[in-house]
């Protein structure tokens, strides 16, 4: 299986199909794996690479996320493209994913061609984070859908991994962790929002942000769907295609 060495760690990654190089950025909990249902609607149209954020899937494991876990996700996205070789690359990040994504153009905008942000929640976290957090994943634990998908995602070990990832996700809102090494208002390239107004993982008022962000960089754009679970990417995933091929294309 391919990897890269990152701050020596091996961290993999994955490359299918022909065209314009996109990046596919899975969100927490998760892996590549989470794409491999959706391959057959973008194969066709790019060059796809999957990474498993190290610590993650089937990157080598870490003793705990690093407390920038974001930003330092966007760092390995930036490495990727270097050890591959590779410039004018599109990204397309989910969730936890989508931050990884608006930190790799923020740092690099150079290696970048167009990004999208899926399911995103916009430049802070909401009040009680936290707390939400941990809940959630408590509910995730006694499900079987949410365990068996944890497992397919990460492997046997799945159950360290989703504590590191509640822990990290935890200590930003109460270590006061910077989400983005620069404000999201500064992308250079074009950088498209997706979010759904019924997602429950998300900020009510984020059509409200995404249009503030709009206001003040018009390289940012967006859509709002009205019905949609968490990440659009999945739930609505034949029109998110569209809506991505598009954008990139």
């Amino acid at each position: 299986m391919p990897y890269f060495d990152y701050v020596g760690k091996k961290v993999y990654f994955q490359e299918i199909g022909k065209g314009k190089p996109c990046v596919f950025l899975h969100g927490n909990t998760a892996s590549s794996r989470m794409f491999e249902p959706l391959l057959e609607l973008y194969a066709d149209s790019f060059k796809v690479i999957l990474i498993d954020f190290m610590g993650n899937g089937r990157s080598e494991r870490v003793e705990r996320f690093p407390d920038e876990m974001w930003i330092d996700q966007g760092h390995q996205v930036v490495e990727l493209c270097k050890n591959l070789g590779i410039e004018k690359v599109n990204l397309v990040g989910t969730s936890g994913g989508a931050y990884a994504a608006v930190n790799a153009i923020l740092e690099a905008p150079e290696f970048f061609d167009k990004a999208v942000a899926d399911s995103f929640d916009g430049n802070r976290l909401p009040e009680g984070f936290a707390d939400s957090v941990i809940e959630e994943r408590k509910r995730a634990k006694g499900d079987r859908g949410a365990r068996e998908f944890y497992q397919w995602c990460q492997g046997d070990d799945w159950e360290r991994v989703v504590d590191l990832d509640t822990e990290a996700l935890v200590n930003y809102e109460r270590k006061n962790i910077r989400l983005f090494h620069r404000p999201v208002e500064r992308v250079e390239i074009p950088l498209m929002i997706t979010v759904s107004l019924e997602d429950g993982m998300i900020s009510s008022d984020i059509k409200s942000e995404c249009e503030r962000i709009h206001s003040i960089n018009p390289e940012i754009c967006f859509k709002a769907f009205d019905r949609g679970g968490h990440p659009l990417i999945l739930t609505r995933a034949e029109e998110m295609a569209d809506l991505i091929k598009k954008f990139i294309l």
